[in-house]
């Protein structure tokens, strides 16, 4: 089976409009309030790896930009550059961190996150912090600032299970203009990973090479573009 070039195109807008809910309806109806600042203070999103943690907290970056300044900070990416990364993010009304784990106990880290966090409760704003796992159950160096983010409002998100995922497929088709056949759903999971991130990057890529074919996304039509 040829390996479609996936990553190559700059993925649709990560929005509400484009989340299912499905199970963690609350944590969404809960980010929604945040993004749209109806509500103040720090909140932890938690779950494991293809949850949706980063479509979410861009999410709520893209929503809280339309009334204010936000920003969305993947400390995966940005790790390695220092804690330096944090300085002047108290200008915005709006904070997204991303894999906040990547820097737990790292000392340094934590003194600038514990600022960052103190700003934004005192002024009012709103910091939203993604992790895989809550942060009761992460090694502080500051036990203080673990404190604090222990008493933000967290939510654990839930993967989602095989129908959830072919609905969550449907919608990004439908919101990219086009039917996804429950047969094709059905076939891509089965022979692809489970994670929504690769999941929706070749369900792009399959819709453009159907848009240069006039074809629909039909089983045969994937077939033929994999070349199986």
């Amino acid at each position: 089976m040829q390996q479609l070039p996936l990553g190559v195109r700059i993925p649709d807008p990560a929005v509400f409009e484009s989340f299912l809910p499905a199970r963690n309806q609350q944590a969404v109806e809960h980010a929604v309030r945040i993004a749209s600042g109806d509500m103040q203070g720090a909140v932890w999103i938690c779950g494991a790896t293809g949850a949706g943690k980063t479509h979410l907290l861009q999410a709520v970056t893209a929503r809280a930009s339309e009334n204010g300044r936000s920003g969305y900070i993947p400390l995966e990416e940005l790790a390695s550059l220092g804690p330096g990364v944090l300085e002047g993010l108290t200008q915005l009304e709006c904070i997204c961190l991303d894999d906040l784990d990547k820097v737990v106990g790292e000392l340094e880290w934590e003194h600038a996150l514990f600022g960052l966090l103190r700003e934004v409760l005192e002024k009012g704003a709103r910091l939203v912090a993604a992790a895989k796992a809550p942060p009761a159950l992460l090694s502080w160096q500051l036990e203080d600032l673990g404190s604090r983010f222990t008493a933000a409002a967290i939510y654990q998100l839930r993967v989602l299970d095989e129908a959830e995922q072919r609905e969550a497929l449907r919608l990004r088709a439908k919101l990219r203009g086009f039917d996804l056949p429950d047969e094709t759903s059905r076939w891509l999971l089965r022979r692809f990973p489970r994670d929504m991130r690769t999941l929706y990057e070749l369900l792009d890529t399959l819709d453009e090479a159907a848009l240069v074919a006039q074809r629909r996304l039909t089983v045969p039509f994937i077939r033929s573009v994999l070349k199986e």
